[in-house]
């Protein structure tokens, strides 16, 4: 009864922290109501019993990328005025991508029963055990690739943010290294009364 409860407080308030998300006016708004969604997804993924994807979604989404857009929204000088223009432009491919995805939800209510018969369910591996599992032995390869990929996207990065520009001053470690304390410092020796300036 309580996890009832609980189920129900938890997807209302995800939903309609979601549609704060696209309807909210100002954009740190929005970022913080994707927050809230993001706890509550988290929510439901414990009364799931997926404790390791919980915690997933909360340092991933929510340390990580959530924060990330806080930052942006909050620092760029991003005109939304403009953004916003664009809105009736886009409003048919959006409303076709959610009845795609509201079909598919549908279509998994109403089939819920054969997916469930069609599942094989392992009730003595935890959560965390039987994704580990898969990830590194169904999916091995899959799983190597998409790290190489986030390494090369990390590199190519690092190359765009280090390509030459003028007039940027930048920092020399071995010239650095090399200067002597001599050709950096120079002690001097002021008379008394020399640095006050007389009326």
């Amino acid at each position: 009864m309580i996890e009832t409860i609980f189920f129900y407080l938890f997807a209302t308030v995800t939903c309609l922290a979601g549609l704060m998300v696209i309807t909210s006016r100002n954009p740190v708004h929005s970022v913080l109501f994707l927050i809230l969604a993001f706890f509550n997804a988290a929510g439901l993924f414990i009364l799931l019993g997926a404790e390791f994807l919980a915690m997933l979604l909360v340092v991933v989404y929510v340390g990580a990328v959530a924060v990330l857009f806080l930052f942006v929204v909050m620092m760029l000088d991003i005109n939304f005025a403009e953004l916003r223009d664009g809105f009736q432009r886009y409003m048919p491919l959006g409303l076709g991508v959610g009845g795609i995805l509201l079909a598919e939800i549908l279509f998994v209510l109403f089939n819920r029963e054969n997916i469930i018969e069609g599942s094989v369910l392992a009730t003595d591996v935890s959560n965390t055990r039987a994704l580990g599992r898969v990830l590194y032995t169904d999916y091995i390869f899959l799983f190597q690739l998409a790290g190489l990929i986030l390494l090369v996207a990390m590199i190519g990065a690092i190359t765009l943010t280090l390509r030459k520009r003028e007039n940027v001053r930048k920092q020399s470690i071995n010239m650095q290294n090399e200067r002597k304390r001599e050709s950096t410092i120079e002690v001097v020796s002021v008379p008394t009364g020399a640095g006050v300036r007389k009326s």
